[in-house]
């Protein structure tokens, strides 16, 4: 069996988009039991100079855009709301979820064929179907993913592997 551009890639970011929005609500909880304000959760980075988690969550789901929509040979849409609340990164994850969730696999059947062009960092890659997918688009998107969980968790976020994947299990 042959695995399609679809199967590796809206699942994979259908999924991870899930997990992440259920570690919103984890890190919402978080801030209401110990009276927090959001923002300082909003707001927190691993480093100076990394984006705060906000803004990775943001990206997360801009990846999965990024690369799921030239794929299926579609424009990027672009969400118009800038995120400053946990409400808001839920509206925007649960946006890209119901874009990913009306793609279908004829719309892709071609993409490994194709050359994609992406802005990264200062500069702009153009790279064949397979390697934009499997060694620019989804390490990017796995990157905020989890950086976004590590922060939750340097925090002090009750959160694990089981919440960054939803695969393993701990008593």
């Amino acid at each position: 069996m042959q695995l399609t551009m679809y199967q590796a890639s809206v699942p994979v970011f259908s999924r991870y988009l899930e997990q992440l929005a259920k570690m919103l609500v984890l890190a919402e909880e978080f801030v209401e039991k110990h009276g927090n304000d959001p923002q300082v959760v909003l707001q927190a980075r691993l480093a100076p100079t990394m984006h705060p988690f906000v803004s990775q969550v943001e990206i997360a789901a801009n990846f999965a855009l990024r690369a799921c929509a030239p794929l299926a040979g579609l424009d990027i849409p672009t969400f118009d709301q800038r995120c400053e609340s946990f409400a808001a990164l839920k509206t925007r994850l649960a946006w890209t979820s119901d874009f990913l969730a009306k793609l279908t696999p004829s719309q892709m059947e071609a993409s490994e064929e194709g050359r994609y062009s992406s802005q990264a960092g200062q500069g702009v890659v153009t790279l064949e179907g397979p390697i934009f997918l499997l060694q620019y688009a989804l390490p990017n998107f796995l990157f905020h993913v989890s950086t976004a969980y590590a922060i939750l968790r340097q925090l002090g976020v009750a959160i694990g592997k089981a919440d960054y994947d939803g695969f393993h299990v701990y008593q």
